[in-house]
Protein backbone atom coordinates (compact mmCIF):
# COMPACT_ATOMS: atom_id res chain seq x y z
CA UNK A 1 0.00 0.00 0.00
CA UNK A 2 1.41 3.37 -1.01
CA UNK A 3 1.15 6.53 1.10
CA UNK A 4 0.82 10.22 0.28
CA UNK A 5 0.42 13.35 2.33
CA UNK A 6 -2.43 14.72 0.19
CA UNK A 7 -4.56 12.87 -2.36
CA UNK A 8 -6.28 15.09 -4.93
CA UNK A 9 -9.25 13.39 -6.59
CA UNK A 10 -9.74 14.93 -10.00
CA UNK A 11 -7.48 16.35 -12.73
CA UNK A 12 -9.66 19.11 -14.11
CA UNK A 13 -9.02 22.84 -13.54
CA UNK A 14 -9.59 22.63 -9.77
CA UNK A 15 -7.52 19.49 -9.22
CA UNK A 16 -4.67 20.90 -11.29
CA UNK A 17 -4.86 24.26 -9.50
CA UNK A 18 -4.63 22.51 -6.11
CA UNK A 19 -1.67 20.47 -7.38
CA UNK A 20 0.05 23.67 -8.51
CA UNK A 21 -0.41 25.34 -5.12
CA UNK A 22 0.64 22.28 -3.12
CA UNK A 23 3.66 21.72 -5.32
CA UNK A 24 4.83 25.32 -4.99
CA UNK A 25 4.56 24.96 -1.20
CA UNK A 26 6.55 21.72 -1.16
CA UNK A 27 3.60 19.61 0.03
CA UNK A 28 3.86 15.99 -1.09
CA UNK A 29 0.71 14.97 -2.98
CA UNK A 30 -0.74 12.71 -5.64
CA UNK A 31 -3.31 13.66 -8.29
CA UNK A 32 -5.69 10.89 -9.36
CA UNK A 33 -7.94 11.26 -12.37
CA UNK A 34 -8.16 11.69 -16.12
CA UNK A 35 -6.93 15.18 -17.10
CA UNK A 36 -9.73 17.49 -18.29
CA UNK A 37 -12.10 14.53 -18.64
CA UNK A 38 -15.34 16.49 -18.15
CA UNK A 39 -14.32 19.11 -20.70
CA UNK A 40 -13.52 16.41 -23.26
CA UNK A 41 -17.16 15.32 -23.18
CA UNK A 42 -18.56 18.77 -24.02
CA UNK A 43 -19.89 19.41 -27.55
CA UNK A 44 -17.25 20.11 -30.17
CA UNK A 45 -17.32 23.70 -31.35
CA UNK A 46 -18.22 25.22 -27.99
CA UNK A 47 -16.68 28.49 -26.85
CA UNK A 48 -15.96 29.44 -23.25
CA UNK A 49 -18.20 32.20 -21.92
CA UNK A 50 -15.63 33.47 -19.39
CA UNK A 51 -13.32 36.34 -20.30
CA UNK A 52 -9.59 35.93 -20.88
CA UNK A 53 -8.33 36.34 -17.32
CA UNK A 54 -11.06 34.12 -15.83
CA UNK A 55 -10.17 31.28 -18.20
CA UNK A 56 -6.79 30.80 -16.50
CA UNK A 57 -6.24 27.85 -14.18
CA UNK A 58 -4.72 28.50 -10.73
CA UNK A 59 -3.82 32.14 -11.45
CA UNK A 60 -4.22 34.61 -14.29
CA UNK A 61 -0.71 36.04 -13.84
CA UNK A 62 1.38 33.05 -12.81
CA UNK A 63 3.52 30.37 -14.48
CA UNK A 64 0.52 28.27 -15.59
CA UNK A 65 -1.74 31.13 -16.66
CA UNK A 66 -3.30 31.27 -20.11
CA UNK A 67 -0.80 33.96 -21.11
CA UNK A 68 2.08 31.76 -19.94
CA UNK A 69 0.74 28.91 -22.05
CA UNK A 70 0.59 31.04 -25.18
CA UNK A 71 4.15 32.22 -24.63
CA UNK A 72 5.44 28.70 -24.01
CA UNK A 73 3.54 26.99 -26.82
CA UNK A 74 3.49 29.65 -29.49
CA UNK A 75 -0.26 29.11 -29.84
CA UNK A 76 -2.54 31.91 -30.93
CA UNK A 77 -6.31 31.91 -30.72
CA UNK A 78 -9.04 34.45 -30.34
CA UNK A 79 -11.64 35.32 -27.77
CA UNK A 80 -13.89 33.77 -26.64
CA UNK A 81 -11.59 30.81 -26.10
CA UNK A 82 -12.53 27.70 -28.13
CA UNK A 83 -13.17 24.58 -26.06
CA UNK A 84 -10.54 22.55 -27.91
CA UNK A 85 -7.86 25.15 -27.19
CA UNK A 86 -8.86 25.22 -23.49
CA UNK A 87 -8.49 21.45 -23.29
CA UNK A 88 -5.01 21.72 -24.83
CA UNK A 89 -4.17 24.43 -22.32
CA UNK A 90 -5.37 22.18 -19.47
CA UNK A 91 -3.18 19.35 -20.76
CA UNK A 92 -0.21 21.72 -20.75
CA UNK A 93 -0.98 22.76 -17.15
CA UNK A 94 -1.16 19.10 -16.19
CA UNK A 95 2.30 18.50 -17.65
CA UNK A 96 3.66 21.41 -15.61
CA UNK A 97 2.08 20.64 -12.23
CA UNK A 98 1.15 16.93 -12.27
CA UNK A 99 3.27 15.15 -14.89
CA UNK A 100 2.88 11.83 -13.06
CA UNK A 101 -0.90 12.04 -12.65
CA UNK A 102 -2.45 8.69 -11.72
CA UNK A 103 -5.08 8.00 -14.38
CA UNK A 104 -6.86 5.25 -12.51
CA UNK A 105 -10.35 5.67 -11.06
CA UNK A 106 -10.99 5.95 -7.32
CA UNK A 107 -13.54 3.30 -6.35
CA UNK A 108 -13.93 4.35 -2.71
CA UNK A 109 -12.73 6.79 -0.05
CA UNK A 110 -13.08 5.97 3.62
CA UNK A 111 -11.42 6.94 6.88
CA UNK A 112 -8.45 5.02 8.18
CA UNK A 113 -7.15 6.15 11.57
CA UNK A 114 -6.38 9.87 11.41
CA UNK A 115 -6.36 9.83 7.64
CA UNK A 116 -8.04 8.13 4.72
CA UNK A 117 -7.80 5.03 2.62
CA UNK A 118 -8.54 5.11 -1.10
CA UNK A 119 -9.25 2.00 -3.10
CA UNK A 120 -8.53 2.25 -6.82
CA UNK A 121 -10.33 0.49 -9.64
CA UNK A 122 -7.57 -2.11 -10.01
CA UNK A 123 -7.76 -3.08 -6.33
CA UNK A 124 -4.68 -1.10 -5.30
CA UNK A 125 -4.98 0.98 -2.12
CA UNK A 126 -3.56 4.35 -1.11
CA UNK A 127 -3.26 5.94 2.33
CA UNK A 128 -3.55 9.73 2.52
CA UNK A 129 -3.33 12.10 5.45
CA UNK A 130 -5.59 14.59 3.65
CA UNK A 131 -8.03 14.26 0.72
CA UNK A 132 -9.17 16.98 -1.66
CA UNK A 133 -12.30 16.18 -3.67
CA UNK A 134 -12.02 17.94 -7.04
CA UNK A 135 -14.25 15.48 -8.88
CA UNK A 136 -16.32 18.00 -10.84
CA UNK A 137 -20.02 18.24 -11.61
CA UNK A 138 -20.67 15.42 -14.08
CA UNK A 139 -22.71 13.38 -11.54
CA UNK A 140 -24.89 16.41 -10.77
CA UNK A 141 -26.60 16.90 -14.16
CA UNK A 142 -30.14 18.11 -13.46
CA UNK A 143 -32.68 15.86 -15.17
CA UNK A 144 -36.20 17.31 -14.96
CA UNK A 145 -38.95 14.98 -13.75
CA UNK A 146 -40.93 15.71 -16.92
CA UNK A 147 -38.41 13.62 -18.91
CA UNK A 148 -37.67 10.92 -16.34
CA UNK A 149 -39.68 8.22 -18.09
CA UNK A 150 -38.18 8.73 -21.53
CA UNK A 151 -35.38 6.58 -22.98
CA UNK A 152 -32.05 8.21 -23.75
CA UNK A 153 -32.73 7.77 -27.45
CA UNK A 154 -35.37 10.49 -27.11
CA UNK A 155 -34.25 12.80 -24.28
CA UNK A 156 -30.80 13.66 -22.95
CA UNK A 157 -29.00 16.27 -20.90
CA UNK A 158 -26.85 18.76 -22.83
CA UNK A 159 -23.74 17.38 -21.11
CA UNK A 160 -24.23 13.97 -22.74
CA UNK A 161 -23.24 15.05 -26.25
CA UNK A 162 -19.81 15.42 -27.75
CA UNK A 163 -20.80 15.61 -31.43
CA UNK A 164 -24.13 17.32 -32.17
CA UNK A 165 -23.79 16.72 -35.91
CA UNK A 166 -25.52 13.37 -35.34
CA UNK A 167 -28.78 15.34 -35.26
CA UNK A 168 -28.40 16.77 -38.77
CA UNK A 169 -31.76 16.62 -40.53
CA UNK A 170 -33.56 15.83 -37.26
CA UNK A 171 -36.19 17.85 -35.42
CA UNK A 172 -34.72 18.75 -31.99
CA UNK A 173 -36.29 20.67 -29.11
CA UNK A 174 -33.91 22.31 -26.62
CA UNK A 175 -35.28 23.14 -23.16
CA UNK A 176 -33.65 25.95 -21.18
CA UNK A 177 -32.60 29.58 -21.38
CA UNK A 178 -29.01 29.52 -20.13
CA UNK A 179 -25.66 29.29 -21.90
CA UNK A 180 -25.68 25.52 -22.20
CA UNK A 181 -29.11 25.37 -23.81
CA UNK A 182 -28.59 28.37 -26.09
CA UNK A 183 -25.15 27.34 -27.31
CA UNK A 184 -26.36 23.78 -27.88
CA UNK A 185 -29.19 25.20 -29.99
CA UNK A 186 -26.72 27.29 -32.01
CA UNK A 187 -24.45 24.29 -32.64
CA UNK A 188 -27.41 22.11 -33.58
CA UNK A 189 -28.64 24.72 -36.06
CA UNK A 190 -25.16 25.07 -37.56
CA UNK A 191 -24.97 21.25 -37.85
CA UNK A 192 -28.14 21.10 -39.95
CA UNK A 193 -30.75 20.23 -37.33
CA UNK A 194 -34.25 21.73 -37.28
CA UNK A 195 -34.11 23.15 -33.77
CA UNK A 196 -36.45 25.08 -31.49
CA UNK A 197 -35.76 26.44 -27.97
CA UNK A 198 -38.37 26.35 -25.19
CA UNK A 199 -37.76 28.75 -22.30
CA UNK A 200 -39.73 28.73 -19.05
CA UNK A 201 -39.25 32.43 -18.33
CA UNK A 202 -40.76 35.32 -20.29
CA UNK A 203 -37.35 36.73 -21.28
CA UNK A 204 -33.75 35.84 -22.00
CA UNK A 205 -30.76 37.41 -20.27
CA UNK A 206 -27.79 38.32 -22.45
CA UNK A 207 -24.39 39.05 -20.98
CA UNK A 208 -22.84 42.23 -22.37
CA UNK A 209 -19.89 42.43 -20.00
CA UNK A 210 -17.47 43.46 -22.72
CA UNK A 211 -19.66 46.45 -23.55
CA UNK A 212 -19.50 47.86 -20.03
CA UNK A 213 -15.79 47.16 -19.74
CA UNK A 214 -15.24 49.25 -22.85
CA UNK A 215 -17.47 52.05 -21.56
CA UNK A 216 -15.66 52.23 -18.21
CA UNK A 217 -12.19 51.90 -19.66
CA UNK A 218 -9.47 51.80 -17.02
CA UNK A 219 -12.08 52.24 -14.28
CA UNK A 220 -13.71 48.89 -15.10
CA UNK A 221 -11.46 47.09 -12.61
CA UNK A 222 -13.10 49.07 -9.79
CA UNK A 223 -16.41 47.25 -10.31
CA UNK A 224 -15.37 44.08 -12.19
CA UNK A 225 -12.99 41.55 -10.68
CA UNK A 226 -10.69 39.54 -12.96
CA UNK A 227 -12.63 36.42 -11.86
CA UNK A 228 -15.49 37.55 -14.17
CA UNK A 229 -18.38 36.23 -12.06
CA UNK A 230 -21.35 38.45 -11.35
CA UNK A 231 -22.55 41.84 -12.61
CA UNK A 232 -20.97 45.24 -12.00
CA UNK A 233 -20.16 45.78 -8.32
CA UNK A 234 -21.31 42.35 -7.16
CA UNK A 235 -18.41 40.93 -9.16
CA UNK A 236 -16.00 42.44 -6.63
CA UNK A 237 -17.84 40.94 -3.65
CA UNK A 238 -18.13 37.37 -4.90
CA UNK A 239 -14.46 37.47 -5.92
CA UNK A 240 -13.49 37.40 -2.23
CA UNK A 241 -14.95 34.17 -0.78
CA UNK A 242 -13.67 34.94 2.73
CA UNK A 243 -15.86 38.05 2.65
CA UNK A 244 -18.84 36.44 0.91
CA UNK A 245 -19.11 33.57 3.39
CA UNK A 246 -19.41 36.03 6.29
CA UNK A 247 -22.46 37.73 4.82
CA UNK A 248 -25.87 36.74 6.22
CA UNK A 249 -27.49 33.88 4.34
CA UNK A 250 -30.37 36.26 3.53
CA UNK A 251 -27.83 38.32 1.56
CA UNK A 252 -25.78 35.45 0.16
CA UNK A 253 -28.69 33.63 -1.45
CA UNK A 254 -30.04 36.42 -3.68
CA UNK A 255 -26.51 37.60 -4.47
CA UNK A 256 -25.51 34.12 -5.61
CA UNK A 257 -28.65 33.75 -7.70
CA UNK A 258 -28.01 37.11 -9.33
CA UNK A 259 -24.40 36.17 -10.11
CA UNK A 260 -25.20 32.83 -11.75
CA UNK A 261 -28.69 33.34 -13.18
CA UNK A 262 -29.29 31.59 -16.53
CA UNK A 263 -27.88 33.79 -19.27
CA UNK A 264 -26.32 33.61 -22.70
CA UNK A 265 -23.19 35.27 -24.03
CA UNK A 266 -23.84 38.15 -26.40
CA UNK A 267 -21.93 36.42 -29.20
CA UNK A 268 -24.74 33.86 -29.41
CA UNK A 269 -27.36 36.42 -30.46
CA UNK A 270 -26.44 36.48 -34.15
CA UNK A 271 -25.99 32.72 -34.27
CA UNK A 272 -29.56 32.23 -33.03
CA UNK A 273 -31.25 34.70 -35.41
CA UNK A 274 -32.86 31.89 -37.39
CA UNK A 275 -33.67 29.64 -34.42
CA UNK A 276 -37.23 29.89 -33.02
CA UNK A 277 -37.14 30.67 -29.29
CA UNK A 278 -40.44 30.28 -27.42
CA UNK A 279 -40.65 32.24 -24.17
CA UNK A 280 -43.10 31.60 -21.31
CA UNK A 281 -43.12 27.94 -22.30
CA UNK A 282 -42.84 25.88 -19.08
CA UNK A 283 -42.68 22.16 -19.82
CA UNK A 284 -45.31 20.22 -17.90
CA UNK A 285 -44.67 16.72 -19.19
CA UNK A 286 -43.25 14.74 -22.09
CA UNK A 287 -44.28 11.44 -23.62
CA UNK A 288 -43.09 9.00 -26.22
CA UNK A 289 -45.10 8.93 -29.45
CA UNK A 290 -43.80 6.12 -31.61
CA UNK A 291 -40.15 6.87 -32.24
CA UNK A 292 -40.59 10.56 -31.37
CA UNK A 293 -41.29 12.61 -28.25
CA UNK A 294 -44.08 15.07 -27.54
CA UNK A 295 -43.37 17.94 -25.13
CA UNK A 296 -46.41 19.58 -23.56
CA UNK A 297 -46.52 23.01 -21.93
CA UNK A 298 -48.54 23.93 -18.86
CA UNK A 299 -51.07 25.72 -21.09
CA UNK A 300 -51.58 22.71 -23.33
CA UNK A 301 -49.42 23.78 -26.27
CA UNK A 302 -47.18 20.98 -27.52
CA UNK A 303 -44.23 20.17 -29.78
CA UNK A 304 -43.27 16.87 -31.40
CA UNK A 305 -39.59 16.20 -32.08
CA UNK A 306 -37.13 13.45 -32.81
CA UNK A 307 -35.16 14.34 -29.71
CA UNK A 308 -35.21 16.63 -26.67
CA UNK A 309 -32.05 18.10 -25.16
CA UNK A 310 -32.49 19.75 -21.79
CA UNK A 311 -29.89 22.36 -20.89
CA UNK A 312 -31.15 22.54 -17.33
CA UNK A 313 -27.85 22.84 -15.51
CA UNK A 314 -26.59 21.00 -12.47
CA UNK A 315 -27.77 20.41 -8.91
CA UNK A 316 -25.00 19.64 -6.45
CA UNK A 317 -25.52 16.62 -4.23
CA UNK A 318 -22.29 15.04 -3.01
CA UNK A 319 -24.21 11.84 -2.22
CA UNK A 320 -24.03 11.26 -5.99
CA UNK A 321 -20.27 10.89 -5.83
CA UNK A 322 -20.06 7.08 -6.02
CA UNK A 323 -16.72 6.83 -4.22
CA UNK A 324 -17.67 8.32 -0.84
CA UNK A 325 -18.09 5.48 1.66
CA UNK A 326 -21.52 5.51 3.36
CA UNK A 327 -20.10 6.03 6.86
CA UNK A 328 -17.90 8.88 5.63
CA UNK A 329 -20.76 10.53 3.75
CA UNK A 330 -23.00 10.32 6.81
CA UNK A 331 -20.52 12.30 8.89
CA UNK A 332 -20.22 15.15 6.38
CA UNK A 333 -22.53 17.97 7.45
CA UNK A 334 -24.59 19.02 4.44
CA UNK A 335 -27.25 21.50 3.38
CA UNK A 336 -29.33 20.82 0.27
CA UNK A 337 -26.69 18.40 -0.98
CA UNK A 338 -23.76 20.79 -0.42
CA UNK A 339 -21.07 20.09 2.18
CA UNK A 340 -20.86 22.78 4.86
CA UNK A 341 -17.26 23.91 4.70
CA UNK A 342 -14.90 25.73 7.05
CA UNK A 343 -11.82 27.82 6.20
CA UNK A 344 -9.58 25.91 3.84
CA UNK A 345 -12.73 24.45 2.22
CA UNK A 346 -12.53 21.73 4.86
CA UNK A 347 -15.63 19.69 5.63
CA UNK A 348 -16.92 18.60 9.04
CA UNK A 349 -14.68 15.54 8.60
CA UNK A 350 -11.20 16.87 9.41
CA UNK A 351 -8.73 17.00 6.49
CA UNK A 352 -11.43 16.23 3.91
CA UNK A 353 -11.80 19.16 1.49
CA UNK A 354 -14.22 19.91 -1.34
CA UNK A 355 -13.38 22.31 -4.16
CA UNK A 356 -15.36 23.46 -7.16
CA UNK A 357 -19.16 23.63 -7.29
CA UNK A 358 -19.72 21.68 -4.02
CA UNK A 359 -17.96 24.55 -2.20
CA UNK A 360 -20.32 27.20 -3.58
CA UNK A 361 -22.85 26.97 -0.74
CA UNK A 362 -20.18 27.94 1.78
CA UNK A 363 -17.86 30.15 -0.30
CA UNK A 364 -20.08 31.64 -2.97
CA UNK A 365 -20.86 31.33 -6.68
CA UNK A 366 -17.29 31.85 -7.84
CA UNK A 367 -16.65 28.21 -6.92
CA UNK A 368 -18.77 27.16 -9.91
CA UNK A 369 -16.29 28.67 -12.37
CA UNK A 370 -12.69 28.03 -13.41
CA UNK A 371 -11.56 31.29 -11.81
CA UNK A 372 -12.70 30.00 -8.42
CA UNK A 373 -9.71 27.68 -8.59
CA UNK A 374 -7.47 30.65 -7.80
CA UNK A 375 -8.88 30.98 -4.30
CA UNK A 376 -9.62 27.29 -3.68
CA UNK A 377 -6.10 26.11 -4.47
CA UNK A 378 -4.50 28.59 -2.11
CA UNK A 379 -7.04 27.95 0.62
CA UNK A 380 -6.30 24.21 0.53
CA UNK A 381 -2.57 24.90 0.46
CA UNK A 382 -2.92 27.19 3.47
CA UNK A 383 -4.84 24.51 5.37
CA UNK A 384 -2.23 21.89 4.50
CA UNK A 385 0.60 24.16 5.65
CA UNK A 386 -1.40 25.95 8.35
CA UNK A 387 -0.79 29.37 6.78
CA UNK A 388 -3.15 32.32 7.14
CA UNK A 389 -5.33 32.87 4.05
CA UNK A 390 -5.51 36.69 3.80
CA UNK A 391 -2.88 36.82 1.07
CA UNK A 392 -4.98 34.34 -0.94
CA UNK A 393 -8.05 36.55 -0.69
CA UNK A 394 -6.03 39.58 -1.81
CA UNK A 395 -4.62 37.69 -4.77
CA UNK A 396 -8.04 36.48 -5.95
CA UNK A 397 -9.63 39.91 -5.66
CA UNK A 398 -6.99 41.34 -7.98
CA UNK A 399 -5.04 43.29 -5.35
CA UNK A 400 -1.26 43.24 -5.26
CA UNK A 401 0.01 40.21 -3.37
Amino acid sequence: MSVTEVAVLGAGPYGLAVASALGSAGVEHRVIGHPMSFWREMPKGMLLRSNWTATSIADYRGPVSLDAYLQASGQRFGRPVPLERFIEYGEWVQQQVAPDVDRRTVASVDRAGDGFELQLDDGDRLRAGRVVIAAGIAPFARRPAAFSGLPSELATHASEHRDLSRFAGKRVVVVGGGQSALESAALLHESGADVEVLVRKDHLVWLHGGKYHRMLGRYATLVYAPTDVGPMGLSRIVAVPDLFRRLPRSVQQPAAQRAIRPAGAEWLIDRLRDVPIRLSWPVQHAEQVGDQVRVVAAGGDSRVADHVIYGTGYQVDIARYPFLAPDLLRDIRRRNGYPLLQPGLESSVPRLHFVGAPASWSFGPIMRFVSGSWYASRAVRDAATRRPSRASADRVSGATA
